[in-house]
């Protein structure tokens, strides 16, 4: 950055131009400087696959860290169990219909202004290093930009190898990053990839042939760390470091792939327990066969598969962790603060089914933990359904910015403050928007209700039965009415087709 803001500079030239400086331009903690923001955001990763959650599978001991020093919200949903409209709700703290980022190909309306955005007039650098599937060239608001382009680059001619690994075209795996540089010639590596063995056209899931350098998780991490020693004290920052992985392809790095032996892995619980007969059709279509990789219908390739999504886990928690040390070592821990979160979940074999695209809570759940110096509490757990919609909010009251009118979700501050309170909001999630295929959820306290506009509902009660087996939409109708009745007063479903 050849001219550097800084918070002097900053004050100084809204003063020339006569314009009121911001009131709150960054909420200082006791040792004088502004509070700084890392992000931490994973892609695919369920809530319940860390250590810190119970899972005796995974390793994650920089995530638990980070558990133990703030805050874990267990209860926390993803807006969109699908890439690009999720991001889009956490960075505009909105909900997909009134974003209007409908799927992965939809650019976000320019017109709609993010976190990015609110940090920068309130004289921060605002930062993405890594994935945020933007669809298009808009920069929403950042001033600091790194992302897969940038990856490729650094790869140069071992970019070929990671072409080879996703097989096809791919742009939630980042290449392309932007759909329509290739639309007009096609796919440039069509003739080029090396073939493999798959059945379907994601690979069930082996060690990558990339070094683990070359992985994009130590290209985010390696550059996170490069931004915090070179910026990192000069002026407050908002940096979001977003890792690809678990993603697939579940391809880690070869030390993380040997950390698991597939035929040990334990199947899921819910694994050949769902009675098909009780779920939407589109549902028991997948559950039935899994199109992007066949091959897991067989026991020995599902576990295969588990085994490398752990290692996934595990590849991006390194990495992870390197950033939160850099943030140690340049003595800028004490002044900011630290959210971990992912886009979306990972059903990873659970009822039969796999990746995302549904609302059982694997899926439409997400891990999130934020760390407030001097705030959160050592080892708190707050139960409290939320939605990330809630995170923009959130992020300003801690840094003292004007919150912005329009979003859809308040802060969780009183939460960070009193982890303990149990309320019981109304949390929502979209997906298939403007398709006839459109389906909408709601939960609110124990209850969980799918709608779909052309299938079967669903009503869960999920103290009762928290993995989602027993679908109550028939049994309890009036239940499952009232639920419907809370869902259309947030919002009334489009008829489409």
């Amino acid at each position: 950055m050849a001219d550097r803001l800084t918070r002097k500079s900053f004050l100084n030239s809204t003063l020339a131009a006569g314009v009121a400086p911001p009131l709150a331009m960054a909420q200082r903690p006791s040792s004088g400087r502004p509070k700084n923001v890392l992000f931490l955001l994973s892609d695919q990763h369920a809530p319940l696959k860390s250590g810190y959650m119970g899972d005796t599978v995974a390793r994650t001991p920089n995530i638990d860290s980070l558990a133990r020093t703030g805050t874990r919200f267990t209860n926390t949903y993803c807006t969109n169990p699908v890439c690009t409209p999720s991001r889009a709700s956490i960075l505009t703290g909105r909900y997909t219909h009134n974003h209007r980022t409908w799927n992965n190909t939809t650019p976000w309306p320019f017109e709609i202004k993010t976190m990015a955005h609110a940090f920068s007039r309130a004289g921060y650098c605002s930062s993405l290093i890594g994935k945020m599937h933007f669809v298009d060239a808009q920069t929403h608001g950042f001033d600091y930009r790194l992302d897969f382009n940038d990856w490729f680059q650094y790869l140069g001619p071992k970019s070929k190898i990671y072409a080879e690994e996703l097989a096809q075209a791919n742009s939630g795996s980042g290449n392309p990053q932007i759909d329509d540089l290739w639309r007009d010639y096609g796919d440039p590596w069509k003739s080029v990839r090396q073939k493999d063995d798959r059945k379907g056209f994601v690979h069930v899931g082996r060690a990558s042939f990339l070094e683990e350098k070359d992985h994009f998780e130590n290209f985010v991490a390696r550059e996170s760390v490069r931004f915090l020693k070179n910026h990192g004290k000069q002026q407050p920052f908002f940096l979001i470091s977003s890792f690809l992985k678990p993603h697939d392809p579940f391809m880690p790095g070869s030390r993380f792939a040997k950390m698991y032996d597939a035929p040990q892995m334990p199947m899921p619980k819910t694994w050949n327990q769902q009675d098909f007969s009780t779920v939407p059709r589109e549902t028991r279509e997948r559950m039935e066969f899994n199109r992007p990789t066949p091959e897991v219908k067989d026991d020995a390739m599902a576990k295969q598969r588990i085994a490398m999504y752990y290692a996934n886990v595990a590849h991006m928690d390194d990495t992870l962790g390197q950033v939160l040390a850099a943030l140690r070592e340049q003595d800028l821990e004490k002044d900011t603060i630290v959210i971990y979160s992912s886009d979306h979940g990972e059903m990873l074999g659970e009822h039969n089914l796999w990746q995302k695209f549904v609302f059982y809570d694997p899926s439409a759940g997400v891990p999130m933990i934020i760390r407030v110096p001097g705030m959160t509490q050592q080892n708190a757990e707050c139960r409290t359904a939320v939605s990330q919609t809630q995170i923009f909010a959130t992020l300003c009251e801690l840094c003292g910015i004007p919150i912005p009118d329009g979003l859809d979700g308040g802060s969780m501050v009183p939460l960070l403050r009193q982890p303990e309170r149990t309320l019981t909001p109304r949390v929502y999630s979209e997906f298939n928007l403007k398709t006839k295929n459109a389906k909408y959820m709601i939960r609110e306290g124990d209850w969980k209700y799918n709608h779909y506009m052309n299938d079967t509902p669903e009503l869960y009660n999920l103290k009762d039965d928290p993995d989602e087996l027993k679908n109550l939409g028939a049994s309890m109708k009036g239940k499952a009415d009232e639920m419907r009745g809370k869902l259309f007063d947030w919002h009334r479903p489009e008829k489409v087709g």
